[in-house]
């Protein structure tokens, strides 16, 4: 196994950072941390010793994009010229997930229709994708986006998520709040007021858990 540098954690940070449509400076700004902490300038001392990301600052970034250490560890193993794939999972658009026959009632994907891509290796082998249909997702997601869901990630607040309702309406949205009669999420297109549903109108809510951009 080859031994993990310098260059390819750094160049995993400014990878996700462009994949979430932000610069190394404006990703350490909305994880919480100083505008500077992954400057280029910070990446070196002054003798040549190079520094590394800590692990609190990687979270915090995680925490920030909605990503997960898989989806980082993919990001780390493509900078080191590794493709990363090892598994393939299903794939379908966002548009037919509405419709019957493409989930069992546990809420994994299920049926005919679904396509391939693949991914890297995640745990959950129910993890699957869906193609963004449309700008009403906008700015997060746009459309011809595939995002990869996993049921089996545990979701909580201000994660983004992909919920499916008994009408059969599918949404990708982020989780604002929780509580043991409802759900309330928020809109990422400004243009699209926050919902609100009952617990007991909803099919599944899953974690998306990586994007494709």
């Amino acid at each position: 196994m080859s031994q993990l540098t310098h260059n390819q954690i750094w160049s995993a940070i400014d990878a996700l950072a462009a994949r979430y449509g932000m610069s190394a400076s404006g990703l350490a700004k909305a994880a919480g941390l100083d505008p500077t902490t992954f400057n280029k300038s910070k990446r070196g001392g002054i003798n040549g010793k190079l520094r590394w990301p800590s692990t609190e600052s990687i979270s915090k970034i995680l925490n920030a994009t909605g990503a997960d250490f898989e989806e980082f560890t993919s990001l780390v193993s493509k900078s080191a010229g590794r493709a990363g794939y090892s598994r393939v999972i299903p794939l379908l658009g966002m548009a037919q997930a509405g419709n019957a026959g493409y989930f069992d009632e546990a809420g994994f994907p299920a049926g005919h229709g679904w396509e391939e891509i693949p991914f890297p290796e995640v745990a959950d082998e129910h993890a699957y994708a869906l193609e963004i249909t449309g700008e009403s997702m906008m700015p997060v997601y746009r459309d011809g986006d595939r995002i990869v869901v996993s049921p089996a990630a545990s979701v909580r607040r201000g994660d983004r998520v992909v919920m499916k309702t008994y009408n059969g309406e599918v949404m990708a949205k982020q989780l604002s709040r929780q509580t043991a009669q409802k759900i309330e999420l928020r809109s990422f297109n400004p243009q699209f007021e926050a919902r609100e549903f009952a617990l007991a109108d909803i099919v599944f809510m899953h974690r998306i858990i990586w994007a494709a951009q």
